[in-house]
């Protein structure tokens, strides 16, 4: 199998996919190829590897993500013949508990992360913006009160609270940023995904909040979920969020089993 993960990133790159897409997609095609060295490369090959990976433990959502990466990599070494389908599984009617980020949980964390740490999740969770999406963070996107998001070929316009607005500059200030990007590191470069997934998942022996539940996205969900809430309008939701449809909104907000048992019980059909 021929090993070209420069081409393929750059490939990537000519399609506008977004860091976080390419980052996964080369680690998904890494491990495909070390675990593939020796195996001889076809169709009923790649289907075994892919089953493998469910009988190793991973959700099937994890195996369709990895799979859709090699399958972009064999497009683009012009190998279609070895693509192979994703695990097709039913939609939940419910969430997972061990994934159910609460309100009361977000709080913990809050009062646990440090300040900069504290700022980003609660940009992330009061906006909904994608961790990606923080760059578009800047002194004078907290001065106009709005954030203009280019992302995927869309461009979108997100409205910031008023008291998010006033401590992202109180920070700014704070940190001598006069302009420009407003989460930097100690050298002044934009804080990476990575530096904010492991600032994150440190917090859970801090709080005692499940290591399953944090994580930078499950701040959109939450706000997802609390933005539901309040207005019930999944379209305005789905615009806020940058969702092309509504079908990927809803799955943010599937409720929790706990939920819906509530929601079987009240409905007294067992006499």
């Amino acid at each position: 199998m021929i090993n070209d993960l420069m081409g393929f990133e750059a490939e990537l790159r000519g399609k506008e996919r977004s860091q976080g897409t390419r980052e996964q997609y080369l680690r998904a095609v890494a491990r495909f190829l070390t675990d593939m060295a020796d195996a001889p490369l076809t169709h009923e090959a790649v289907a075994e590897w892919r089953d493998g990976l469910l009988r190793e433990g991973y959700a099937a959502a994890t195996v369709n993500a990895m799979v859709a990466a090699v399958n972009a990599y064999f497009d683009y070494l012009g190998c279609p013949e070895l693509r192979v389908k994703a695990i097709r599984v039913q939609r939940s009617a419910f969430r997972e508990q061990a994934r159910e980020l609460t309100r009361e949980e977000y709080e913990r964390l809050l009062d646990a992360a440090s300040e900069r740490l504290r700022l980003i999740m609660e940009t992330i969770c009061s906006t909904g913006i994608r961790v990606s999406e923080l760059r578009y963070i800047t002194v004078e996107a907290a001065r106009a009160g709005e954030a203009r998001i280019s992302l995927k070929g869309k461009l979108r316009t997100i409205l910031m609270p008023c008291k998010l607005c006033r401590k992202l500059l109180k920070y700014a200030k704070k940190q001598n940023t006069a302009s420009g990007e407003i989460f930097l590191t100690g050298r002044g470069k934009p804080i990476t995904r990575r530096q904010i997934w492991a600032e994150m998942k440190a917090l859970a022996k801090k709080t005692g909040v499940e290591a399953t539940k944090i994580f930078p996205h499950n701040l959109r969900h939450l706000f997802a979920r609390t933005f539901y809430r309040v207005c019930r309008d999944i379209v305005k939701l789905a615009d806020v969020l940058g969702h092309s449809s509504v079908e990927t909104t809803r799955i943010y907000l599937i409720t929790t089993g706990a939920e819906h048992r509530r929601a079987l019980d009240k409905m007294k059909l067992v006499i």
